[in-house]
Parts: structure tokens; sequence; C-alpha cells
């Protein structure tokens, strides 16, 4: 991909054991990571969320997942989220979203107003950034469309995402992130969900 392809920079609930030390606005500084991502009925971001819990068992921490759905299920927006800690988690609700990603423009506008400043964003490229959206970094990469051009299959968009989301946050170590995956998609597209994973690590620029 070439690198005006990449990211430009202007989120059944489940408890594990055992990020780093109080919530503030650098990421260096952060242990708890109130993660929403946002999209519509049938792209996966329910999924995503479920597979970065997973990850953050893999690695030890302590993690709460939750979703919802809007009135016209698949197709309407959807709202799914996920907290990774190193500390035990008492209200599993995302409150203050550390991380927040939009695939969708109605999602992006449903769900940004509110947003911190210091909340990291994640958007899809094609989207057009809200003028209600204060937060101060942005990254925007090309997910939906590395899922259909790079990988092949534009349902493995939430799976680029996941590898976008860890390349951003460094929540786990790849090796946990890959179990994570491996673990939640269906036999005989592993290939096809590795290669999704390392094009979503690929669209953030370090």
């Amino acid at each position: 991909m070439s690198a005006s392809k990449k990211t430009e920079v202007k989120e059944v609930k489940k408890t594990a054991t055992k990020a780093p030390a109080k919530t503030t606005a650098t990421k260096a500084e952060r242990t708890k990571m109130e993660i929403r991502l946002t999209g519509s009925g049938g792209q996966g971001v329910i999924l995503a969320t479920i597979i970065l819990a997973e990850a953050g068992v893999e690695a030890g921490k302590f993690v709460a997942q939750s979703q919802a759905y809007g009135p016209e299920a698949r197709g309407g927006s959807c709202k799914a989220e996920v907290i990774i800690d190193e500390k035990p988690i008492g209200f599993t609700k995302v409150e203050k979203p550390t991380f927040f990603m939009a695939l969708t423009q109605k999602a992006l506008d449903q769900y940004a107003p509110g947003l911190s400043k210091h909340c990291i964003v994640l958007l899809d490229s094609s989207l057009e950034t809200p003028e209600c959206l204060l937060a101060n970094k942005v990254y925007k990469a090309p997910i939906l469309e590395s899922a259909i051009k790079e990988v092949g299959k534009a349902m493995t968009a939430n799976i680029v995402a996941v590898g976008a989301i860890n390349a951003i946050l460094n929540l786990v170590s790849d090796e946990d992130l890959h179990t994570a995956v491996m673990s939640h998609v269906p036999k005989g597209t592993e290939e096809l969900n590795e290669k999704a994973l390392k094009v979503g690590m690929k669209l953030i620029k370090k």
C-alpha cells in the first residue's frame, strides 16, 4: 500500500484477571482504556470488541465488554464497548471513552458528540469529520477500502480495524492479539483474517 493510503493524524460482559497508572490525556499514563467502536450492524464491531477483550485476557488484564444495536439492527447504527485495565473494573460500562472508532458517517454523527478532547479517535478515511468532534488526536485510515482491496473481503474490515487499534494504543502484544483473533474467526478463514490483521497494523504511521 502506498504512503498516501496510510493514516493521517489531525474505543455479554466478560471479566478476567489482570494497563499504565491514573487515567489522563496521555497514552503513556493511561491505565484504564474505555474503548467505544461504532459502525453499522453487520460490520463486525461487536466481534472486534470481543476480540480486544479476549486479547486483554490473554495479556492478563481485567476486561469488560458490552454492545448495543440501533432500532434498525442489521444495517442500522451499532455500538460496542470494551474496558481494559490492569486493575479490577468496578463499573463495567464505558462512561468517558478514551478511544473511539467510527466506520460509518451515521455512527460518527450519532456518537461523536460529547467525546472529550483527550479521546483518541480512529475514523475510516471515507468519513467527513463533524464540527462537534473536539478530539485533539484523530487518525484516519482506509479500513473499509483496505479490507476490500488489500485483503480481498469486505467482511474482514473489523479485523483490519482491530489491527489498527492495537497499533495505535499498544493494548497487548501482537502475539496475544493474534491468539484472540484466531480463537474467534471461522475455521478455514484463519489465513484470510491473519492477513487482515497485518494489513490493519500497517495502516498506522508510527
